[in-house]
């Protein structure tokens, strides 16, 4: 449950005079072609300007010019201007009270600041809690390569892997540190099954995969953002950790999905208890158990939920 791809993605033309339920009802005037923002981007000043918005408190109320070129190294007030000038625009915005972020500026800002793209952080194994799905032996964490994995000490199986920015795991223990993640991923999971793409806000199409390729899995929920091409695939499972009787079956119980990590759960992280009810048109059965009882969900081909069960 852990792949997911990103492309460029394609995006239709619009209309601000057409029908108002359109997909074209509101698009944006200008785009700014990737090499020209990697080319803006690619400037220590420009890049200590964004860092001195921060630091000056730019989310909050507008910056003046003349604190930015008192915070920012440079000597020259027309170059800096000049700087200045190629981030207005598209990644912050002037006003008559100053300077701040645009939301482009504060995603770089976030990203450069936070590790995201400057940093790689390794973190050896770590105790995490629960068990493992396949065999029950112990769990474990670790960090390689952007990823966030928990899997099995005994015998090798991965509960969930995922990317994770490296700034997450700043000033935290390694059982805070899984908190997080946890609500990172099950953030992302709700989000793509709720129609919206985690990574630019555009329209997710979810659809269930027979036999998927290059997963564990008899059958997977796959995501797919017609805007940005990003692909999301996980078990059935983690499609129901939002799902409003998933939740009160297990508050009842005394389980918060909320907080408690979903990788404690065999539903989340695997399909020991998904059943295929039926072919064509694909249909699926998923059995939570908890504290003795099961509430049985059946999914169709779009992962919607038809129908839910209540075993006492």
């Amino acid at each position: 449950m852990s792949q997911f791809d990103r492309s460029a993605g394609t995006d239709a033309s619009a209309d601000r005079d057409g029908d108002r339920d359109g997909p074209a009802a509101l698009r944006t005037e200008s785009r700014v072609l990737p090499a020209e923002v990697f080319a803006t981007l690619g400037n220590d000043t420009r890049v200590a300007v964004l860092r001195a918005l921060l630091e000056l408190g730019a989310d909050e109320a507008p910056v003046s010019f003349t604190d930015l070129f008192d915070r920012v190294d440079i000597d020259d007030s027309a170059n800096f201007s000049y700087h200045l000038r190629q981030l207005t625009g598209h990644f912050i915005r002037r006003s008559d009270e100053g300077y701040e972020f645009r939301s482009p500026g504060r995603k770089v800002v976030s990203a450069i600041f936070t590790g995201t793209l400057t940093e790689r952080a390794q973190l050896g194994f770590f105790p995490a809690d629960g068990a493992c799905y396949d065999c029950g032996g112990d769990l474990h964490g670790w960090y390689v390569d952007d990823d966030l994995s928990v899997g099995c000490v005994d015998c090798g199986a991965v509960q969930v892997s995922y990317p994770f920015p490296s700034g997450g795991l700043d000033d935290r223990t390694t059982d805070e540190l899984l908190q997080a993640f946890h609500h990172y991923v099950r953030h992302h999971y709700c989000l793509a099954a709720d129609g919206v793409c985690p990574e630019c806000t555009g329209s997710i199409d979810t659809t269930l995969v027979r036999d998927p390729d290059d997963e564990a899995l008899d059958v997977a929920v796959e995501h797919v953002c017609r805007r940005c091409s990003y692909r999301l695939r996980s078990t059935i499972g983690v499609t129901l950790l939002d799902h409003a009787e998933t939740l009160v079956f297990h508050s009842d119980r005394g389980v918060d999905l909320n907080t408690a990590p979903f990788w404690q759960f065999d539903w989340c992280v695997s399909d020991r208890l998904t059943t295929v009810v039926s072919e064509d048109p694909l249909r699926v059965r998923v059995t939570l158990p908890c504290a003795g009882d099961e509430l049985r969900v059946l999914i169709d081909d779009t992962c919607a939920v038809t129908e839910t069960t209540l075993v006492e």
